[in-house]
């Protein structure tokens, strides 16, 4: 067995046992990890409370030779203690550990995905708005090379007017064309935002029509793509 150490994102866990515990970690280095953390369930437990899903830790593990290392050590970076005491903030980042674990292979390393969860969790804990969690899906798209085709209609190109998306011909679709779910030009103008580098103004739109229709959008196109339906969002009737 050989001793690591390194800064992660606790995604979730599951009890083991009577006292055990098991947690998945996102880490820069070592990908998403799975690591048995022994007693932490128990009253007298040193770092338990530590390994809740969003905790930002620095944690030492001992690699094994099967799927599971064993948490030896683990200190709080940033507890993120915001996203706990509201429940509409714990649902989006509950939304946005989802759809990281699905993305995430076991031990493949991926910076920028890390990098990614950690400033939407600081967004969401410091100024939540209605759009972190949909445009968190969609840069994550982008970065995974899913992300809809946005500027000119998937069929024909041409660029105007667009007024449809349908997911599964992979973008938006003119007057001519349109098959799929309506698209609202300013909707499309968001989206295009959070692609091109607009996300600090995309983060600061508040109509709740726009909003809403963004998060509807953003959601059935990574549950197309990912093959899965978001618990997360559907509980809390994003979409």
């Amino acid at each position: 067995m050989s001793l690591y150490r390194a800064d992660g994102i606790v995604l979730r866990t599951w009890r083991l046992g009577e006292a055990d515990r098991i947690v998945v970690l996102l880490t820069p280095e070592n990908g998403k990890v799975r690591a048995v953390a022994k007693g932490v369930r128990k009253t007298r437990s040193k770092f338990g409370g530590r390994l809740e899903p969003t905790s930002h830790v620095a944690v030492q593990l001992y690699a094994g030779r099967g799927d599971l290392d064993i948490v030896t050590q683990a200190e709080t970076i940033d507890r993120f203690e915001s996203l706990r005491l509201d429940v509409n903030r714990f649902a989006d980042s509950s939304a946005l550990l989802e759809v990281i674990d699905v993305v995430s292979p076991d031990r493949e390393p991926d910076e920028r995905r890390y990098r990614m969860l950690l400033g939407a969790l600081r967004t969401l804990n410091e100024r939540p708005t209605a759009l972190v969690v949909p445009a968190f899906y969609l840069k994550l798209l982008a970065h995974e090379g899913l992300a809809p085709q946005l500027d000119a209609c998937v069929r024909c190109d041409t660029r105007s007017p667009l007024v449809a998306i349908d997911v599964g011909e992979g973008g938006v679709l003119c007057d001519a064309c349109r098959r799929g779910r309506p698209v609202s030009q300013p909707a499309l103008s968001v989206l295009r935002a959070i692609l091109g580098g607009g996300l600090s103004d995309a983060l600061e739109v508040a109509d709740p029509g726009v909003c809403g229709e963004v998060d509807a959008v953003v959601t059935s196109v990574a549950e197309y793509h990912l093959e899965r339906r978001f618990r997360s969002r559907r509980v809390m009737g994003h979409a």
